[in-house]
């Protein structure tokens, strides 16, 4: 894997999101624990919800338009038929890094 710095800890709020434009469309950042950071689309496929500005809680995202809910784990949707791209990412000291590789393949949003 290739990876590339995209910013550090303190800029995702815990239990929060900020949104990353990458080449292949916007990623969400999802911060569901002090040391816990997740990588996804930022579009619900559902009504095209901004993630980023959805809930968080546990491991999963709540979309803010029709209360979609899906595991950041999986990218799969709870009780439906859908899913989301999910990022390989990881920690390095306290700054996040995104797998430059995957975004590159996939078609985010």
């Amino acid at each position: 894997m290739s990876w590339i710095d995209i910013g550090t800890l303190d800029d995702v709020p815990l239990r929060g999101a900020r949104m990353v434009k990458t080449p292949a469309g916007c990623i969400a950042l999802f911060r569901t624990a002090e040391e816990e950071i997740f990588a996804a689309s930022n579009t619900c496929p559902h009504k095209g919800g901004p993630l980023a500005d959805g809930i968080v809680h546990a491991q999963k995202i709540t979309c803010p338009l029709h209360n979609w809910v899906f595991d950041l784990n999986t990218g799969e949707a709870v009780g439906e038929d859908a899913r989301i791209a999910t990022y390989p990412v990881r920690i390095e000291g306290r700054r996040i890094l995104l797998d430059a590789e995957s975004i590159g393949s996939r078609k985010v949003a």
